[in-house]
């Protein structure tokens, strides 16, 4: 079962900038693996991780990077990982903002599938945002969040099942990553995915398929990744409520007869923050898009919340 419970809390939390943009699977965040013994999640261990927040905070504004890979998980620390490296390198570190009016869904242990024990939290104040914590070496981290509501929240009232306790809402559930993929790698629409009019992953794709033409004569390709494992709420009306994220990944080369690009997806300073150089050849940029996704009972996908960051940019062509 999943428990729901609200309380005033007040967490001082990250809002990662925004980034400008074949299905494989990146490995989750360090010591994101599944957990041997059975952990019960109380009150009062969400409301002190999620309070725990400006710790994290105070860790980003003195660029500790160490704390920051100790603080966080799955798709925080990945992004921890190369955006201290590159603030310590003169980018702006992320900025910071309280969120308060949380609810906590919190599942029991009998409700997951194996994996680390996890909860999630819905803030309201300032703007409704999700955030996913995660039980890793002994602790509770962050794994995601803020997650920008973008729709309506999906209400969840009283007890309610973690999605793993429903074969059937459970195999939906898992789906939910590979369908995105499917969808965004996909621009002649034959994989069957959809999206409704106006949902952000029409953006998403959108990029993708314009990317080769709007930096010619630079080349580019792209391609999509899962981001580590997803993470599911059931709802009451035979749906689920997903957390996952994805990497979307950008390589960019010079077009023929060229040593340097033309068009440059990214920002000079961005370049010199994350590869040292301002005007490198072929290099490798990546955008960490995380999700809460709702799947209907008939399969249909509904973009709840996303946030999607520049992740890191590498020299060279990605492998």
């Amino acid at each position: 079962m999943l428990r729901r419970i609200t309380a005033l809390g007040l967490g001082l939390v990250l809002l990662a900038g925004c980034g400008n943009e074949s299905a494989s699977e990146t490995p989750g965040g360090p010591g994101d693996s599944p957990s041997t013994a059975a952990v019960a999640i109380t009150q009062a261990d969400a409301e002190a991780a999620f309070d725990g927040l400006g710790e994290l905070g105070d860790a980003w504004k003195h660029k500790d990077c160490a704390k920051i890979a100790y603080l966080t998980t799955w798709a925080e620390a990945a992004l921890g990982e190369s955006l201290c490296d590159a603030a310590r390198n003169g980018r702006p570190a992320p900025g910071f903002t309280a969120y308060t009016d949380p609810e906590f869904y919190l599942p029991d242990s009998e409700g997951g599938s194996g994996d680390a024990p996890w909860f999630a939290v819905l803030a309201r104040k300032p703007k409704p945002a999700y955030f996913v914590f995660v039980r890793s070496e002994g602790r509770w981290r962050l794994g995601a969040g803020p997650i920008p509501v973008v729709g309506d929240a999906p209400a969840i009232e009283g007890e309610v099942r973690a999605a793993e306790a429903d074969p059937g809402i459970a195999l939906r559930a898992r789906l939910v990553p590979t369908r995105h993929v499917a969808f965004l790698t996909d621009a002649a629409g034959v994989s069957g995915v959809r999206f409704a009019s106006g949902d952000p992953m029409r953006d998403l794709l959108r990029d993708l398929v314009r990317a080769p033409s709007s930096a010619s004569p630079d080349r580019v390709e792209t391609d999509v990744r899962l981001e580590g494992p997803s993470r599911a709420i059931a709802l009451p009306d035979g749906a689920a409520l997903v957390f996952h994220a994805l990497r979307v990944v950008y390589t960019q080369r010079p077009g023929s007869g060229r040593s340097s690009l033309v068009h440059p997806r990214w920002s000079a300073a961005d370049l010199r923050a994350f590869t040292g150089r301002s005007a490198p050849g072929a290099v490798t940029g990546s955008d960490l898009v995380v999700l809460a996704t709702r799947v209907a009972k008939d399969n249909e996908l509904t973009t709840v919340g996303l946030r999607r960051t520049l992740a890191g940019i590498t020299s060279g062509a990605s492998g």
